[in-house]
């Protein structure tokens, strides 16, 4: 069986890494079509992935314009490749492209507030496919699994931490991460975090935290001295043994803190936007906080920091989630195999 996999983001590639080993493992044969978004190209060469590369646009206007320029290319590629079925997070570029060539295309998102694209390629796909917390209902044609995108390569079966990679930048004393997002993205429109309006109050909130431990920023932005100096330039293949080990890890990234939340670590997300994913984590699980306000996500974190007793507690709290969860990546295979044989 033929598969061509769409993906833009960085995530996106860590979800379908061992979705492609597996299927790889089962004979099939895959085609990627990625963008060229922050890391996910050079996550792609680290994983040793063959791929063809779009158009990636920051701008809303580019975006408009790349959906045509990613039509073009995608179709061009696709032709040659011939797949038994498209997959992607819900690119309307693999939705479009599908629908001409009368294949499948299953999409697998997580993103709520992603309107615009969803939009675009919803209309053109044939099964939906997320998880139970997703809070948008797409109709008949989406269907629901009990567990998040992220276990797909941060479940104990999948991801070993290796302590020696803080170890190798200089992480040897306690940590606490730090994500700053450019909050450029399609679903970004109207996103808000941490409003930092001046280096200063930066530098305030880190002095507040660097109590407990020392700060490191991850950040799509390098506007200030202070963020330029925090900054760890690091392998993304080593991000999450980075993460694992941290303290705690506040932040305006969605995907870090569910990361972050997934691998036991106390996480805050500091936004005014919602993801189901995040909702359930915090209501159900406890293992991440949603704060809109940074005073508040402080103050939240100087708690958390202060508690003794906040490592064995979010232990306890992770290990209930995965045994309440399925095997995500397992499902995933499993989809793709039963949609590809019958198309």
């Amino acid at each position: 069986m033929k598969i061509l996999l769409d993906i833009g983001h960085p995530k996106d590639v860590n979800v379908f890494k061992n979705v492609i080993s597996s299927l790889k493992n089962r004979g099939h044969e895959i085609l990627i079509y990625a963008r060229v978004k922050e890391n996910t190209q050079k996550l792609l060469n680290e994983y040793g992935f063959d791929f063809y590369l779009g158009k990636y646009y920051n701008t809303m206007s580019g975006k408009a314009l790349g959906i045509l320029v990613n039509d073009i290319r995608l179709f061009s590629i696709a032709k040659k490749f011939n797949p038994d079925v498209f997959v992607s997070p819900g690119s309307p570029y693999s939705a479009h492209v599908s629908k001409i060539l009368k294949k499948p295309h299953l999409a697998f998102p997580d993103t709520e507030i992603a309107g615009l694209v969803s939009r675009l390629a919803i209309p053109f796909t044939d099964y939906i496919y997320t998880s139970n917390s997703f809070y948008i209902n797409f109709g008949r044609k989406h269907k629901h699994f009990d567990g998040y995108f992220e276990l797909a390569y941060l479940h104990p079966n999948y991801f070993k931490p290796n302590r020696d990679v803080p170890l190798k930048y200089g992480l040897n004393e306690e940590y606490i991460l730090m994500r700053l997002s450019a909050l450029s993205s399609h679903h970004d429109l109207n996103a808000q975090g941490f409003r930092f309006s001046s280096e200063e109050e930066l530098i305030d909130c880190i002095n507040k935290l660097e109590t407990y431990g020392k700060v490191i920023i991850s950040s799509e932005t390098s506007q200030w001295k202070t963020i330029r100096d925090r900054k760890i330039d690091f392998d993304p293949k080593d991000f999450h043994d980075i993460l694992y080990y941290a303290k705690l890890c506040i932040g305006e990234g969605a995907t870090m803190a569910s990361e972050a939340a997934i691998l036991g670590v106390p996480s805050i997300y500091v936004s005014n936007t919602e993801r189901g994913y995040l909702n359930e984590l915090e209501s159900k699980y406890g293992l991440v906080f949603n704060i809109t306000s940074r005073e508040v996500a402080v103050r939240k974190a100087i708690d958390i920091l202060n508690d003794p007793g906040t490592n064995s507690a979010w232990n306890q709290k992770r290990n209930f989630m995965l045994e309440d969860k399925i095997d995500v990546n397992q499902f995933i295979v499993e989809i793709i195999e039963k949609t590809g044989f019958y198309a």
